[in-house]
C-alpha cells in the first residue's frame, strides 16, 4: 500500500540517506558531496517556511522517497514558479511510486496557487526522470550541454516545465481582488 503525505523531523534520517544515495551513485543531482542530517533539515525548513509542500512517500511501511519544491529562483516575483525535486529509494523505481509522489505534489502545489511547476533534470540520460515529468504533462522547453561535471564526465540539465491552474490567464488569486 502507498501513503503519500507532509514530511515530519522523523523522516530526516531517511529523506537524508536516498538523497546521499542520489548523490554518490547517480547524476539527478549535481552535488557531489551529500549533506548532512542538519543541513537536510535546514533545507526543509526553508521550504515549509514558504508554504510548499514537502512530502513523503511510504510503500508497503518502508520510507520509498520524498518530493519537495522551491522557488525557481529566490527574487520574490518567482513565487509563483516552483522547481520540483523528487527521490526515491534506490530499490523502489519503475513501480509507479515516483509518478503518484510527483503526482500529488502537483496538486499540493495547485492548492497553493503556483503557476508553473520546473524540472532541471540533472543529466539528459536520466530517463526515468525525464518520462515521469513526461506522463504527468511537462513538456521539454530546453536543454544546457555540458554545464555540471560529475563522475567524470560532462553532464547536461534537461528543462521541463507544466503550468498549473489559471497559469498567466489571471492574476495570483492573493492579487487578484486588489
Amino acid at each position: 500500500m502507498l501513503l503519500i503525505r507532509p514530511s515530519h523531523d522523523k523522516d530526516l534520517p531517511a529523506i537524508t540517506a536516498i538523497y546521499a544515495h542520489h548523490v554518490l551513485h547517480g547524476t539527478g543531482t549535481f552535488e557531489t558531496e551529500p549533506p548532512s542530517a542538519a543541513d537536510m533539515a535546514t533545507r526543509r525548513a526553508d521550504v515549509l517556511s514558504k508554504g510548499l509542500p514537502y512530502l513523503v512517500a511510504e510503500h508497503d511501511g518502508q520510507f520509498a522517497g520524498f518530493a519537495y519544491g522551491n522557488w525557481f529562483k529566490p527574487r520574490s516575483a518567482y513565487r509563483y514558479s516552483v522547481e520540483d525535486s523528487i527521490y526515491l529509494a534506490p530499490n523502489l523505481h519503475r513501480k509507479g511510486l515516483g509518478r503518484a509522489l510527483l503526482s500529488e505534489f502537483l496538486t499540493r502545489c495547485e492548492a497553493a496557487d503556483i503557476r508553473k511547476v520546473m524540472a532541471i533534470i540533472g543529466d539528459s540520460a536520466n530517463v526515468g526522470s525525464i518520462g515521469v515529468h513526461r506522463a504527468l504533462g511537462f513538456v521539454h522547453v530546453g536543454a544546457i550541454a555540458s554545464c555540471g561535471w560529475k563522475f567524470g564526465a560532462w553532464r547536461d540539465i534537461v528543462i521541463m516545465e507544466k503550468t498549473l491552474g489559471a497559469g498567466d490567464t489571471q492574476p495570483p488569486l492573493d492579487l487578484a481582488a486588489r
